[in-house]
């Protein structure tokens, strides 16, 4: 018996058409909006995705050694992947969408089917709104109409513990307790570095999450702080753009973290309301493009096709058909089938008791005619 690597899996039926049927609508939806598609290849540099600005740790990645003795992956992470190809290109277009498969270790199942979008060289709330009014029509056409957008900003724990004297290294363990929401383990990091006061304020960070009325109580909050001012105004004049468009459930995380280096802005999910299923996500990198010593502002959003065919449930039922023909019915069975353009018909010579097939027909020559009949 042949076995299958642990976290891959054969799939059947449903589960593949639905992907495929999420895609289609994808693929139409990006068309419409102005989006030329890009693919990078399968197999990349593991540096591309494991210098400091991208920051992916080399041992969640698929990898081996090439015959020159360097390391290539599967490819981890499209964004990156595309930020490395438009600085080759050079194009003037500024709407770009992709879809294939990510691979990590780190992750149920290694790999992760995703369809997304980058925008680059565009004003903010331009891009920023482009991202979530493409999310709100896939999602809808794909009748998964309840669901949340949730709001959060990278800059906010940057300008807050900017004046903490923090290692590299330990100011990225107080970001993973930040992102883990472990209220004493981010007391007890910026306590040992002295400053209690600002620990409590982190610590009263991390409950900063759930409905939108958070922001005024931090509107007064950070009063005499203008950064933070500033990126209060910039979510709320998102959210005052999210709800003209019909998006009403809303949410903020202030205290969510940046998870790669490259992030550098607003961050924004979407979730299934009845599970909070994650159906995507994304945000602004502007500081990716850095490592080509490129100014460039960017942001991007993917969405996991899995979770999106899943949520779709089964694919809406169609009629099916059986029809019965011979050798010399065949060719009229056929030319048939295009007047059940709605249904998913299947000739045969004789019916099987096993499919559940919706109507019967026979073809049968009637005064020297072919006919259709029903079984």
């Amino acid at each position: 018996m042949m076995f299958l690597p642990s976290g891959s899996q054969d799939e059947f039926g449903n589960v593949v058409s639905n992907r495929n049927m999420v895609c289609e609508v994808f693929r139409d939806i990006i068309a419409n909006r102005g989006f030329v598609e890009i693919s990078t290849p399968l197999v990349e540099y593991a540096s591309t995705f494991t210098n400091r600005y991208v920051g992916m740790e080399l041992q969640n990645l698929l990898k081996w050694f090439n015959r020159n003795g360097e390391i290539e992956v599967l490819r981890p992470d499209w964004t990156s992947a595309i930020a490395r190809a438009l600085v080759r290109l050079k194009s003037k277009q500024k709407k770009w969408a992709y879809q294939g498969s990510v691979f990590r270790e780190d992750q149920p199942g290694i790999e992760k089917r995703q369809i997304g979008i980058e925008i680059i060289q565009t004003p903010e709330i331009l891009g920023e709104s482009e991202c979530l009014f493409l999310a709100k029509e896939l999602l809808e056409k794909l009748n998964i109409n309840e669901y949340a957008v949730e709001l959060g900003h990278t800059d906010i724990f940057e300008e807050l513990t900017k004046s903490l004297k923090l290692p590299a290294a330990e100011k990225q363990r107080l970001r993973v307790a930040m992102h883990n929401k472990r209220k004493d383990e981010v007391f007890a990091i910026v306590t040992q570095y002295g400053d209690e006061n600002l620990a409590t304020e982190l610590v009263f960070l991390i409950g900063a999450y759930g409905s939108i009325d958070i922001l005024k109580e931090y509107e007064h909050r950070w009063a005499e702080n203008a950064k933070l001012s500033a990126i209060l105004q910039h979510l709320n004049r998102i959210i005052t753009i999210l709800k003209e468009v019909n998006i009403h459930e809303i949410m903020v995380d202030l205290g969510r973290v940046k998870n790669l280096p490259y992030y550098s802005g607003i961050m924004f999910r979407g979730y299934s309301s009845d599970n909070g299923d994650l159906c995507f996500s994304g945000g602004r990198y502007d500081k990716l493009y850095d490592q080509f010593e490129t100014n460039m502002s960017a942001i991007g959003l993917a969405f996991d096709v899995d979770i999106l065919a899943n949520k779709m449930g089964i694919a809406s039922k169609r009629e099916r058909i059986g029809i019965v023909a011979t050798d010399d019915t065949l060719a009229f069975a056929e030319r048939y089938r295009s007047k059940c353009k709605e249904s998913i018909v299947e000739i045969v010579y004789e019916v099987d008791p096993s499919v559940p097939y919706d109507k019967v027909l026979l073809v049968k020559k009637m005064n020297g005619n072919f006919e259709v009949v029903e079984a």
